[in-house]
């Protein structure tokens, strides 16, 4: 479903753009809008959420059954030049991400069916300071690619819990910081600017906060666990 949804905004996007492009001259909306110095927005959008693992020693992977999540934030822009941008847009990212476990993780241990599983719920009020780099407007579109760093606080992180895995709680830090990068076009339409965009987010520090035993089936193998994840957002400004 996730990838039906992806092509089918890249549809989107590419048809309104070659329609856009192949037509003749069209009357331009908001001819002086990309003139301010400062403007503002705000954006709703979805999200797919994973977890990339490096692993100590050679073992099943751990899977991550991801879910289609919810986000939602507010969008400041500067401009800079007639191509370039500096944006920040800080935004509520929610998410939940499955893993499971290959049983031979628990060798010599008696387990149960919910060991091999942990659910991990993330809310994320996460802050991209990106730079927006624009093509030359045409007619009523202007595509452009953007990219930057951001910082995240999880507000679902149970990083403090006294609890490790041994009574069920899969622990993760609270602070994340990510590079990212993506592209979209600015829609001019009548009344507002519209903006479809896609973006793909990597995570520069290690998420896990390791169980108490060093051994443990569920951290002890893990050197490092990082989140990626793709945005689609819609923004009106």
């Amino acid at each position: 479903m996730k990838k039906s949804l992806y092509c089918l905004v890249f549809f989107l996007i590419t048809q309104v753009a070659s329609a856009q492009l192949f037509s003749k001259e069209r009357i331009r909306n908001l001819d002086n809008f990309d003139k301010k110095f400062l403007s503002y927005g705000y954006f709703l959008g979805f999200n797919s959420y994973d977890f990339n693992f490096d692993y100590k020693f050679d073992r099943k992977d751990i899977l991550v059954n991801k879910t289609t999540g919810f986000n939602v934030g507010l969008i400041g822009n500067m401009r800079i030049n007639n191509y370039m941008d500096i944006r920040l847009e800080p935004g509520l990212y929610m998410t939940t991400r499955n893993l499971e476990y290959h049983p031979s993780y628990f060798q010599g241990m008696e387990y149960t069916d919910s060991d091999l599983k942990r659910e991990i719920k993330s809310t994320y009020i996460h802050v991209p300071l990106l730079l927006k780099l624009s093509t030359k407007r045409l007619n009523n579109f202007k595509p452009f690619i953007v990219g930057g760093i951001s910082t995240a606080i999880n507000l679902s992180s149970n990083e403090k819990n006294p609890d490790d895995n041994s009574n069920g709680k899969f622990r993760t830090k609270s602070n994340m910081y990510f590079y990212e990068i993506g592209f979209g076009i600015d829609f001019y339409l009548y009344w507002f600017k519209f903006t479809p965009s896609i973006r793909g987010v990597f995570a520069i520090n290690d998420e896990v906060v390791r169980d108490y035993d060093p051994n443990s089936p569920w951290t002890g193998n893990i050197e490092s666990m990082k989140t990626r994840g793709v945005f689609i957002n819609f923004t009106f400004q």
